[in-house]
């Protein structure tokens, strides 16, 4: 079973990697792809983002955790999940992004499952942002 995921992963944190421990019980195991995106697609739809790392130091830190078996990088989801091979297509509560929305519906036509795994509590990379901010 393959199992996919996307985001940004900028600013990694436990939250991050729960999500990952929680696909793979939710889905009994499987191989776990992360698709990380390209720095230039993040600053196409959120041109104010500040990206602390390249996408190449955010795919080294994805590849470095032993519950990940491959990682990948994307642009866009739809496009994305249309060109790689899986089974299920794992997401947050709050990916809501038209092209989120366009990859289950596209997940949908062609018998991929679909679940949704929730946040960690009390963590993201928008709070962490705001309180290195704060500090400064």
């Amino acid at each position: 079973m393959r199992i996919i995921t996307f985001g940004v992963f900028d600013l990694f944190h436990f939250g991050h990697l729960n999500l990952f421990k929680n696909i793979k019980k939710k889905c009994g195991g499987g191989d776990l792809t992360v698709f990380v995106q390209e720095s230039s697609a993040i600053l196409k739809y959120k041109p104010d983002a500040q990206v602390l790392y390249s996408t190449e130091e955010r795919v080294e830190i994805i590849k470095s955790l032993r519950i990940v078996d491959e990682v990948q990088v994307y642009t866009d989801v739809d496009a994305a999940v249309k060109e790689y091979d899986f089974d299920i297509f794992a997401k947050g509560p709050d990916q809501n992004s038209i092209g989120v929305q366009n990859a289950v519906k596209w997940c949908i036509e062609n018998n991929k499952k679909i679940i949704e795994i929730p946040r960690t509590a009390n963590i993201s990379s928008s709070y962490l942002k705001k309180i290195i901010d704060d500090i400064k």
